[in-house]
């Protein structure tokens, strides 16, 4: 084996969710793997993303507990909160899980390559002037935040510099409606910053189900977080005493802000994987276009993950990454992840977890055949807390035999209570089904199985 232009039966050009899964698994099949990173391991999820933003959550979680516990008896004063020592330790963790994956690279006999990866042609890569070669070469490098062109601009930060901060902004300003605005948004209200939550269109979350959405604005504004519908930023400018100030263009001025979060959507990170020198074409937005079988149209060259456009959810990444080996190593030559009917979580305040079509989507599709069975009610833990916050629940049937095609749940818990329906969804079952499931009680997960 050549070591100076070593080739491998795969590379993958990220070391992500998508890139170190596609990689363990087709080493688990006997091939010679490597991946490809110039960051630190585990990619977005790991480093600016789900894990570090969940420990975030969890504290503001605790924020609300510690004002809950008056109801319950308890005698509790918030006193402070330490940004600097929360930022540390989770700090501290996530360089835990970049260790762990560099040992499991190490034990799996997957070579790491550190570096920035070029195409030279469709089985060559360059990395930082070193030539590697592979029969099957897997994209997976993931996206970043984008930040709009107005003037200005750049005296924002990103969900990156989010994690960043040394110090808890006091007034905060976030611009976007999607899962990382609304995630930041509820942090850092519970934390104790003033948030006031900037929205170009007209709703929060607009993909998803009308109730999820509708019933979240009514918490994050009794939270006490500002929501600016349908408003657009149109400069920032710096003023004398360092804040930031916010042009709006109703002529408004969002003033005396210490820092503003762009959350307006993220953009796949091909620029500068010199794609045409292999024969890939990227859609206008910077996509990788990937068939079922996350082909590209250059054999031999496969994307995964954020960067093919398809859904930009971890497990999406891993899912598909692994059915990817499996189909080029594992004998499974129809194996291919099945994007529909995909499970996701909100981790806002209260938590959203929604699968299966919406209600407008069902109605859309299914017309005059589609039942909607609809709760909502106080959950017991809130019976004797201060703040009454609401659980909301949808089940979206079809036909005679009302199969279920959508569960949409905000509320205390939702985000562990959905996997499990997730799975009756995926199988096919009816409201029926669940109508015969005994309920667990007193739980909030009951109201799923005994809707009427």
């Amino acid at each position: 084996m050549n070591n100076e232009n070593p080739h491998y039966d795969l590379i993958a050009i990220g070391a992500g969710s998508g890139g170190l899964s596609v990689a363990e698994r087709a080493a688990a099949y006997g091939r010679r793997c490597a991946v490809i990173e110039k960051g630190r391991l585990g990619g977005t999820c790991v480093n600016l993303g789900c894990v570090p933003k969940k420990v975030m959550w969890f504290a503001a979680n605790l924020g609300h507990a510690i004002e809950d516990a008056a109801g319950y008896g308890f005698d509790i004063e918030r006193r402070g909160f330490d940004w600097a020592r929360l930022k540390a330790a989770r700090d501290a963790y996530v360089a835990g899980i970049n260790g762990w994956y560099r040992n499991y690279l190490a034990d799996s006999d997957i070579d790491l390559i550190e570096g920035t990866a070029r195409f030279v042609d469709a089985r060559t890569l360059d990395v930082n002037g070193r030539r590697v070669t592979a029969d099957h070469i897997c994209i997976a490098v993931g996206g970043r935040p984008q930040v709009p062109e107005v003037p200005g601009a750049e005296l924002g930060i990103t969900s990156d510099g989010f994690f960043e901060l040394e110090q808890q902004p006091r007034r905060v300003a976030i611009v976007g409606a999607g899962y990382i605005a609304v995630e930041l948004a509820g942090v850092l209200d519970a934390l104790g910053s003033d948030v006031t939550l900037v929205l170009r269109g007209e709703h929060l979350l607009r993909r998803f189900d009308p109730m999820l959405r509708e019933v979240l604005a009514e918490e994050m504004l009794e939270d006490g977080i500002s929501l600016l519908a349908g408003t657009q930023v149109t400069a920032v400018s710096r003023r004398d005493d360092d804040t930031l100030c916010l042009s709006l263009d109703n002529g408004q001025h969002l003033d005396g802000l210490d820092c503003l979060i762009w959350a307006t959507g993220r953009v796949p990170l091909t620029d500068g994987l010199n794609l045409e020198a292999a024969g890939i074409e990227t859609d206008a937005e910077g996509y990788i276009p990937t068939d079922e079988f996350e082909n590209t149209r250059v054999p031999g060259i496969y994307a995964v993950g954020d960067v093919n456009g398809k859904a930009a959810l971890t497990p999406v990444a891993i899912a598909a990454a692994r059915r990817l080996a499996d189909r080029l190593f594992g004998g499974q030559p129809e194996r291919r992840l099945d994007y529909s009917q995909i499970p996701t979580v909100v981790f806002s305040h209260p938590p959203i977890g929604t699968v299966g079509l919406t209600e407008t989507e069902a109605r859309a599709k299914h017309g005059d055949a589609v039942k909607v069975y609809t709760s909502r009610f106080t959950p017991m833990y809130h019976a004797l807390t201060p703040r009454k916050r609401q659980t909301a629940m949808k089940l979206v049937t079809v036909g005679a035999r009302e199969k279920v095609v959508g569960v949409h749940i905000i509320g205390l818990g939702a985000d562990e209570m959905l996997q499990g329906f997730a799975v009756a969804l995926r199988m096919g079952a009816t409201k029926r089904d669940l109508d015969d499931t005994i309920a667990l009680h007193p739980t909030s997960a009951e109201e799923l199985v005994t809707m009427r």
